[in-house]
């Protein structure tokens, strides 16, 4: 199963990487204003939507590796889910709006679609299940320097989530950047999880 928790390692860690590069390279799309999830849009969409559903599926691997290898259940089981909801943010992607991609309304639309309701479940998911993870594994780790970092993921983590929601409700011009803070810290956190695992 060691292998099984790399994979989930290099999940949480090659997210971040690709939409980072992603990002900074793509026409049109300003990573400090836009959504990481508006890189599902336009040409080059297929990148990120195969980011959320592989690197989602190896985090939802990596959780059964962790539960198979001894693991807290309860904590594989809060991976699995933001794993599973990482591939459904993929399966279903955002509208364009905000200028994005070119063309796109500045604003946001007053009716979304179906599938632009469904992204925003999941990423309610993926947003809230992290922080929770890392306040749980807080609790069930051994040590002191685990449950340490865990509890301080988790609180900056929910600080930068809700911060990330109110930014986007008034569509502030550092939306992109308040989120990627969110993400970085907790799948940065995810994967080291996985890592120290597996040793």
């Amino acid at each position: 199963m060691t292998a099984v928790l790399w994979l989930g390692a290099a999940g949480a860690w090659l997210f971040v990487v690709t939409f980072l590069v992603d990002g900074v390279t793509r026409p049109g799309y300003r990573p400090v204003r836009h959504a990481v999830s508006a890189l599902a849009l336009g040409p080059r969409g297929w990148l990120q939507t195969t980011n959320f559903i592989l690197c989602g599926a190896a985090v939802t691997a990596g959780a059964v590796g962790f539960a198979a290898t001894g693991g807290s259940v309860l904590l594989a089981v809060l991976i699995g889910v933001f794993g599973v909801a990482l591939v459904a943010s993929g399966v279903f992607p955002m509208d364009a709006m905000r200028g994005y991609p070119p063309g796109a309304p500045e604003g946001t639309p007053e009716e979304t679609s179906w599938r632009h309701r469904r992204h925003d479940e999941a990423g309610a998911v993926v947003f809230f299940s992290l922080p929770v993870t890392a306040v749980v594994a807080a609790f069930v780790l051994d040590g002191v320097v685990w449950p340490t970092y865990s509890a301080l993921t988790g609180a900056v983590m929910l600080v930068a989530t809700l911060a990330f929601g109110q930014a986007w409700e008034n569509d502030h011009p550092r939306t992109g950047l308040v989120q990627r803070a969110a993400i970085v810290v907790g799948w940065l956190w995810l994967g080291l999880l996985f890592a120290h695992a597996a040793r």
